[in-house]
């Protein structure tokens, strides 16, 4: 969801001070590498999960839950200790076993939570295997959060400031084609701006900025459904003034994938791009 919502001022001074401190968390634990990026990212997890496991049963994790929270750490522990290809087919793994014990348990929704398990330990393993330099390292994670958090701001602004048409109205009642448009204009000036600081080609890092910043409003829209179709407003409370975690990383979610198979098609990292 757009990092600024609209809000009352009290609500939107604390949702300003949350992400003044979740931010530079995340950019250290990145810059840093292990063992803080791997701590980071398995507490998140463990917290989308939980999220999620609330989310499709209306309330409590159950022992479907508390499957689903156990599968989503393994997958980010065995891409730390064995390597992504592991991690990958754990992932899998778990989701199977996910809709089993859903079955088993005879849950009301156990497509919706074997697939939150694959939406969330996917690109969870993925920033993982990003976060090498093979497969790109910091610099690119940055890239990737810079390119998340100037479209969030971007969509604010553009849907407050002209609104319009609204994007997917029975599935989001907020967000309009400008948000799209603003969205991506300020992912463009942000690859852009990345590719003057590293001395890289302009327009390949301007061009695939803007697209992720489709493909990020598109995963907060795939958010936007899955809480219309539980009848949520926020995934949960974990985070003052912004809900959840969900609510917070949908983009990033959609993002991290996109990014991993353009690195794999290109064979290194996309800043590298000519």
């Amino acid at each position: 969801m757009p990092l600024l919502a609209r809000a009352e001022p009290g609500l939107l001074t604390l949702r300003i001070l949350s992400a003044l401190v979740l931010a530079p968390i995340a950019i250290a634990a990145t810059w840093y590498g292990s063992p803080w990026l791997p701590i980071l990212t398995a507490i998140a997890a463990i917290g989308m999960a939980w999220e999620w496991a609330r989310l499709c049963r209306g309330g409590g994790i159950g022992n479907t839950g508390a499957v689903l929270i156990a599968a989503a750490l393994v997958a980010v522990i065995i891409a730390v200790f064995a390597g992504i290809a592991l991690a990958l087919a754990a992932t899998a793994a778990g989701a199977a076993i996910v809709f089993w014990v859903a079955r088993r348990e005879h849950e009301a929704e156990p497509r919706w939570l074997a697939l939150g398990l694959l939406w969330i330990a996917l690109p969870c393993v993925l920033l993982l295997w990003l976060a090498r330099a093979e497969a790109g390292g910091p610099l690119t994670l940055l890239w990737i959060f810079a390119v998340v958090w100037a479209t969030d701001i971007g969509a604010y602004i553009a849907g407050r400031r002209i609104g319009g048409p609204l994007l997917a109205p029975e599935w989001s009642p907020r967000k309009t084609w400008a948000g799209v448009i603003g969205g991506a204009g300020c992912a463009a000036l942000t690859g852009w701006a990345t590719a003057r600081l590293l001395g890289a080609s302009a327009l390949p890092l301007v061009l695939l900025s803007a697209g992720l910043a489709i493909v990020e409003q598109f995963g907060d829209l795939a958010e936007s459904v899955a809480k219309r179709r539980f009848g949520v407003k926020d995934s949960s409370g974990l985070i003052p003034g912004h809900g959840g975690l969900l609510d917070r990383l949908d983009g990033l979610l959609a993002v991290i994938p996109a990014v991993a198979l353009l690195t794999l098609i290109g064979g290194g990292s996309v800043l590298a791009w000519r």
